[in-house]
């Protein structure tokens, strides 16, 4: 296994619509395997293809206490949703930022897991937030999209900050 680099905003590649999944093999099953030793590395909840640059609809995710419970969406889409809920939301390619989003609640997914075979999820609270956040990152959307343009702005330049101190440390 190897830890993969995560891009960061403003990375244009992070706006990268995926494509879906077509080929399930041991390729996929590495590409998987990476990804879940690079969230847990970061450390993070959730992490999308997209952000390590790889543009096909595939989202690793584990929200459990004890990181033992480990999930993979390969072609994710949400089939219901019901209610709204406020959560903070943080990011691997928005470090150190954190923000209040809207999200539904409750959410009915539909994906296919790394041997290609489909299955259904009833997900809500956490695990719904970052099912929907991840979803968004195959989408080419960050969570700070969600935010006030005052607000977005505000976070832009505090990662430009960021990085100009780390750069000069």
């Amino acid at each position: 296994m190897a830890k993969l680099i995560v891009l960061e905003t403003p990375d244009p590649r992070l706006r990268t619509k995926a494509q879906p999944v077509t080929v399930f093999d041991a390729e996929l099953k590495r590409l998987v395997a990476d990804m879940f030793e690079t969230m847990y590395e970061a450390p993070g909840i959730g992490l999308a293809a997209t952000q390590v640059n790889v543009h096909k609809q595939l989202l690793v995710l584990d929200v459990s206490e004890d990181k033992n419970e480990p999930h993979v969406f390969i072609n994710p889409r949400v089939v219901a949703k019901d209610g709204i809920q406020t959560y903070q939301e943080g990011c691997l390619s928005v470090p150190g930022i954190f923000a209040d989003v809207e999200r539904a609640n409750r959410i009915t997914v539909e994906a296919q897991d790394v041997d290609g075979k489909t299955f259904t999820v009833e997900a809500d609270g956490l695990f719904a937030v970052c099912i929907q956040h991840e979803m968004d990152h195959l989408a080419g959307r960050l969570f700070i999209d969600y935010l006030s343009p005052l607000k977005r702005e505000m976070v832009l330049k505090k990662l430009d900050k960021q990085r100009r101190s780390a750069a000069s440390a």
